[in-house]
């Protein structure tokens, strides 16, 4: 009896220091740091980067442009591959890890270009930039690996830094786990928030007022501490290991449909072969994407299944979860790829900063707004529409109606993308008022002499805020009631991807834009000199598109609901089948 006790507190004991001495709020200071001083770091790098191309590297506003969706499709393309290499191979702690020291490297670089002379053109002080010096290969390559490695950082950190913490606090066994939870995720999204409010206005302050040396320095000293906070705390985390991803299962899912491609599905009684896990709750396949049916079917069942039930090889042979999962995601694609043009809409800060930079941008007589801080009425707008929405709204709408919740997510997509397109027709208008205000007053520089206060471009930015509040909160919520519970948490990485689409699509378009306005030797309109462009048609043709998408919204809507009509009907004929 003596020997079972011991061995029963030997078992406790093993036990205590996973959960009781590691993880837990005490953790949470060093992740939430982390987390805030990167997005601090980067985020107040990109306001004014346009013009640090321009002004020290002597590139092109298409060039530079360009440059800079790429370098945001990459930041957040890469956040699939951090995924995937924390929940294949290396788990969250590494990966976040990896990810923090390469931000560091790479501001550190970006850091050294304002230092070292070598590393950039010579200084070129005719408005012209035809007559200035191009950089070297060298300098591009130099500048480009450092938006590499801070793309590389980002694509590591942010998909695994909100769920490293949340591994640190999910304990199930705690029956105030929930609201613990919660918590967690409103205070980690509200330090988002006030970090970008902060890199949107206070280094976009300094990198105006004190140089680019400074301006640049800084993000890379708080970059430094973020990395020191979160290896500090590195005795106290939780760190679980890496499992199968579901990136694995999707291709898994590809390979045994190709392998099986011949196989006739109408020939077999197929609910005696299809391979189901035994913790599926998932009971029957649908009728849409049917080839991949053939994934899940068991051919030779001594060959195909292990006597513990597991499929003896995963490349021939999946289950059916796993591709019901790859189908909801086929199934949601056309959805999230209408969020596509508004993250296009919302990523036009490099124009908007060299268009209210010409400006009056004073509030009062001492009081002056940084061109590249502009975009913080956007950021202050999207949080006090959503706190407005969930506080007031809701419950009015609950009050009147008698029914909980807000409005659906497909009505709040569409209401997005009215608004996307609303703002681009207002920022149309607003960049030719300014054009010809320019032009009047015979300036055709880019100088801040335009007598127009910047102020009239806050209500597209308060429209493209509110784009965003309803489009990408309602993309989100449809995502997570569409895809099974186990894809989750991979519903990050599907909206991060679209953000990177719309990336590597506005450095296509701009660069198209500008070689067909300016094929036989005319002015393109995306000169340089802005007031030489035309600027406004290049908005008026982002109103377009926004508008071309919304109908395709419309089109997708309905084909979805037919679609969804037919699947559940032959879902009950397989059921009645089944019984």
């Amino acid at each position: 009896m003596a020997i079972i006790e011991e061995e029963e507190e030997e078992r406790l004991l093993d036990h205590l220091p996973k959960t009781y001495t590691k993880g837990g709020l005490k953790t949470m200071p060093f992740i939430i740091v982390n987390e805030t001083l990167e997005k601090v770091a980067s985020y107040g790098l990109q306001p004014n980067m346009v013009i640090y191309l321009m002004k020290v590297y002597n590139l092109e506003i298409v060039t530079a442009t360009s440059l800079l969706s790429m370098w945001s499709a990459l930041s957040h393309g890469l956040a699939l591959l951090g995924a995937f290499v924390s929940d294949s191979f290396l788990g969250r702690f590494t990966v976040v890890a990896i990810g923090s020291i390469s931000s560091l490297f790479g501001m550190t670089i970006l850091w050294l270009t304002t230092m070292v002379p070598q590393l950039r053109p010579s200084r070129c002080d005719h408005f012209e930039i035809n007559e200035c010096d191009r950089p070297t290969p060298a300098q591009l390559l130099v500048l480009l690996f450092s938006f590499g490695t801070i793309a590389l950082g980002a694509g590591f950190v942010r998909p695994c830094s909100i769920a490293f913490g949340a591994d640190q606090l999910d304990n199930k066994e705690n029956p105030n786990n929930k609201r613990i939870m919660e918590s967690y995720f409103n205070w980690y999204y509200a330090t988002i928030g006030m970090s970008t409010l902060v890199a949107t206005t206070l280094i976009v302050y300094i990198q105006d007022a004190f140089g680019w040396r400074i301006g640049f320095g800084i993000p890379a000293i708080l970059m430094f501490f973020s990395v020191s906070a979160f290896l500090l705390g590195s005795s106290m985390y939780i760190k679980v290991s890496a499992s199968e991803s579901l990136f694995t299962g999707f291709f898994q899912v590809l390979v045994a449909s190709v392998r099986k491609r011949n196989i006739d599905l109408h020939s077999v009684n197929c609910e005696d072969y299809y391979h189901q896990s035994s913790d599926s709750e998932i009971q029957a396949l649908t009728s849409s994407f049917r080839c991949l049916n053939k994934a899940c079917m068991i051919e030779d069942p001594e060959r195909d299944i292990n006597p513990d039930g597991f499929a003896s090889n995963p490349w021939r042979l999946c289950s059916v979860e796993q591709v019901v999962s790859l189908k909801s995601l086929l199934r949601v694609v056309p959805m999230w790829s209408s969020n596509i043009m508004v993250q296009l809409s919302l990523n036009q800060f490099s124009f908007a900063t060299l268009q209210t930079k010409t400006m009056d941008r004073h509030i009062f007589s001492d009081i002056e707004i940084p061109a590249g801080s502009f975009s913080v009425f956007m950021v202050i707008t999207l949080v006090m529409w959503i706190a407005f929405y969930d506080r007031v709204l809701v419950p009015i709408k609950a009050r009147y109606t008698g029914q909980p919740g807000g409005l659906s997510p497909v009505l709040r997509m569409g209401i997005g993308l009215v608004l996307s397109a609303a703002a681009m027709v207002l920022s149309a208008i607003t960049e030719g008022i300014r054009r010809g205000i320019a032009i009047d007053q015979k300036d055709p520089q880019d100088g801040p002499n335009i007598n127009m206060s910047a102020m009239w471009f806050v209500p597209q930015y308060v429209l493209l805020g509110l784009a965003d509040a309803f489009n990408a909160i309602g993309l989100v919520e449809f995502l997570y009631s569409e895809l099974p519970k186990s894809m989750s948490s991979f519903v990050v990485a599907i909206f991060t991807l679209g953000m990177s689409v719309s990336g590597f699509f506005g450095s296509v378009l701009v660069n198209v834009v500008d070689i067909v306005t300016s094929y036989g030797g005319g002015v393109s309109w995306l000169s340089s000199n802005i007031n030489n462009g035309h600027l406004d048609y290049y908005y008026w043709l982002l109103a377009f598109l926004n508008v071309v998408n919304f109908l395709y919204f419309l089109l997708i809507i309905c084909r979805y609901n037919r679609h969804e009509k037919e699947v559940k009907e032959k879902q009950c004929e397989y059921s009645t089948q089944r019984a």
